[in-house]
């Protein structure tokens, strides 16, 4: 395989654009023109009551699940607004859906006891086995998440609390710059990279929004079953799937996508 086997080739990233830089970086790095238009920014809930009530009230839970770095970011920022620290969390057990929401807990001092080998919940739940029953759990994710993590732990004779750490919008910015990607003049990427089902939802919303259609042309890449399951409820089959389910699978899944 050449050194650079997306020379030529123009991908575009939609990740949150404080997340982006990584695999934008890992794509021209094999050769790859990329075009970051976020179709997600994240930002506070709507209130951190539910998250900052937890968080005072540690003592009661057993385990702590965190679902991406966002939600560990949000933690470490309350965290710091309630004068928090890391050995409040010392009797704690941690779960962390993917290696970097479990870096990010590290830099935080705090260590994941789970961390699945894949990044999706169903992985979680395997890892977690039985050790959850006659537990009360505390399960920070975004708000309008899915309830397969919950809904399996309450099954399994835990006690969930979930609480929004924070919110995924369309940033406002990024209209005008589709308009212009896919307008009549606008060159047409290879590929679209979709991290998240936020990022699905959103990048064709904001498409809707903007009044374009993404081109026939421009192939799906998607970095896990989930994403890919909401990119085919919306009607986008995905050309190739990350494997693992992380930044450098999804490189080699956009490399397998392109024929490179």
């Amino acid at each position: 395989m050449s050194e650079l086997p997306l020379r030529g080739r123009t991908i575009l990233v939609t990740r949150a654009r404080h997340q982006a830089g990584r695999l934008a970086e890992a794509l021209r790095a094999k050769g790859a023109a990329v075009i970051e238009i976020p179709a997600i920014e994240i930002v506070p809930p709507a209130s951190y009551a539910d998250l900052d009530a937890a968080l005072g009230n540690l003592s009661q839970y057993q385990w702590l699940i965190v679902t991406s770095a966002n939600g560990v970011e949000a933690m470490r920022e309350r965290m710091a607004a309630l004068n928090l620290s890391s050995r409040d969390f010392s009797h704690l057990k941690i779960a962390a859906v993917g290696s970097a929401t479990s870096q990010a807990l590290r830099e935080m001092e705090l260590t994941a006891a789970i961390t699945p080998p894949e990044y999706v919940a169903e992985s979680l739940l395997e890892a977690l086995g039985s050790t959850v029953g006659g537990q009360r759990v505390l399960l920070a994710r975004a708000a309008v998440a899915r309830d397969a993590i919950p809904d399996a732990l309450r099954a399994r004779g835990a006690t969930v609390d979930v609480v929004d750490a924070y919110r995924t919008v369309i940033p406002d910015e990024s209209m005008e710059r589709v308009r212009a990607l896919f307008g009549e003049k606008g060159r047409t990427p290879d590929a679209a990279t979709f991290t998240s089902s936020s990022t699905v939802t959103n990048f064709l919303a904001l498409l809707r929004a903007a009044g374009v259609q993404a081109p026939a042309a421009m192939k799906a890449v998607s970095i896990g079953p989930i994403t890919s399951a909401t990119l085919r409820e919306l009607g986008w089959e995905p050309a190739a799937e990350a494997d693992p389910h992380d930044l450098a699978g999804l490189v080699d899944a956009t490399i397998t996508a392109l024929g490179a």
